[in-house]
C-alpha cells in the first residue's frame, strides 16, 4: 500500500471522526453525559476496524455487538422510567457511520449523519409536556 492510499484511509477516519462528533454535539447540548468525544470514538473506532479488515464481515458483526454491549452501560432503570435509551441507540447508529464510511460509502454515511441528527435535534414538545420532561432539562437545553 502507498502513501497515497493510507492518507486517504487516513481522511476516512477523520471523517468519520468528524461525523459522529456532530451527532455527540447535540447530545452534549442538551446536556447528556455522552457527548462529542464518546460518540466521536465510538465512529473513529468502528471506522478504523472497518478499514483494517475491509474484507471481513465478522469484524463488523463484533462490531454491532460491542457497540450494543456498550450501549447497556448508558442504559439505567429508574422507579418511574428508562434513562438512556435515546443515547445507546445514537452510539449503535454512530458506530454505522463510522462503519460506512469505512467501506467507501461517504455519501450513506453523511446521510446517516444529518438523518440522525435531525431526529435528535426534533423537539417532541407535547409528548414531552405530557410527560413532565421539559420541566426537568437543563436551562437552555
Amino acid at each position: 500500500m502507498n502513501w497515497q492510499q493510507e492518507a486517504l484511509l487516513a481522511m476516512r477516519a477523520v471523517l468519520a471522526c468528524v461525523l459522529g462528533g456532530l451527532v455527540g454535539w447535540q447530545r452534549e447540548h442538551l446536556g447528556i453525559e455522552a457527548g462529542v468525544r464518546t460518540f466521536a470514538a465510538v465512529s473513529l473506532g468502528a471506522c478504523v476496524f472497518g478499514l483494517i479488515y475491509p474484507s471481513d464481515t465478522r469484524i463488523a458483526a463484533q462490531i454491532v455487538t460491542g457497540i450494543g454491549f456498550l450501549g447497556a452501560g448508558v442504559i439505567m432503570r429508574g422507579r418511574m422510567h428508562i434513562h438512556g435509551l435515546t443515547t445507546a441507540a445514537s452510539l449503535w447508529a454512530v458506530a454505522s457511520i463510522g462503519l460506512a464510511v469505512a467501506y467507501g460509502k461517504i455519501i450513506l454515511g453523511s446521510s446517516v449523519t444529518i438523518i440522525l441528527f435531525i431526529l435528535l435535534a426534533i423537539p417532541l414538545k407535547k409528548w414531552e409536556r405530557e410527560k413532565g420532561l421539559i420541566e426537568n432539562r437543563k436551562p437552555g437545553a
